[in-house]
């Protein structure tokens, strides 16, 4: 879907009077480029004299943020998908609705968990990392930051409408569990 097509026709259709892309896809993209700056800090330190006692975290570094923003790219399109399942399930059936909405829910709570694993990656690559891009390790972390505050509002929004009160429970319990 977006994964592969240019930033421009997912800023146009985002911007456009569709039901998605959205706040949710939004908030994956967001997170997407946070985890990718972290990689670039990363491939910017290894390899370096200056560095070289600390090649061996930073490339488990680089390793985690690229695993984590390739995971949120697929998140904005997952987004868009399981969005789309809900505005179409509320005129078919009750639980056809209810599941879509326990969909709609969990992949903000996915956004959630790998933004919130790249968060955990800023304080050693702002400390261990190149010394020259320590303000992208910053932007990083706000953009990803934002990524979470903007999924835990897209996960929240659809709560009352689930019926289903333990999944309910279980995913406010998550979501409280979790600081940034």
């Amino acid at each position: 879907m977006y994964k592969n097509k240019s930033v421009k026709i997912y800023l146009d259709d985002l911007s456009a009077k569709k039901p998605a892309p959205g706040g949710g896809s939004a908030a994956a993209l967001a997170g997407a480029l946070g985890a990718a700056l972290l990689s670039m800090v990363a491939n910017f330190t290894v390899g370096k004299e200056k560095y070289r006692q600390f090649e061996q975290e930073i490339k488990s570094s680089l390793s985690k943020s690229e695993k984590i923003r390739k995971k949120l790219l697929e998140l904005v399109d997952l987004d868009v998908i399981t969005y789309t399942k809900v505005a179409k399930s509320k005129k078919k059936s009750l639980a056809l609705y209810q599941k879509s909405l326990k969909e709609a829910a969990n992949v903000p709570l996915e956004i959630t968990k790998n933004c919130i694993e790249a968060l955990e990656l800023c304080p050693i690559l702002e400390a261990k990392g190149n010394k020259y891009l320590v303000s992208d390790v910053h932007v990083a972390r706000q953009l990803l930051v934002a990524a979470v505050h903007s999924a835990v509002v897209n996960v929240r929004i659809n709560l009352p409408y689930i019926e289903d009160k333990e999944f309910v429970h279980r995913v406010d319990q998550q979501l409280r569990s979790w600081r940034v």
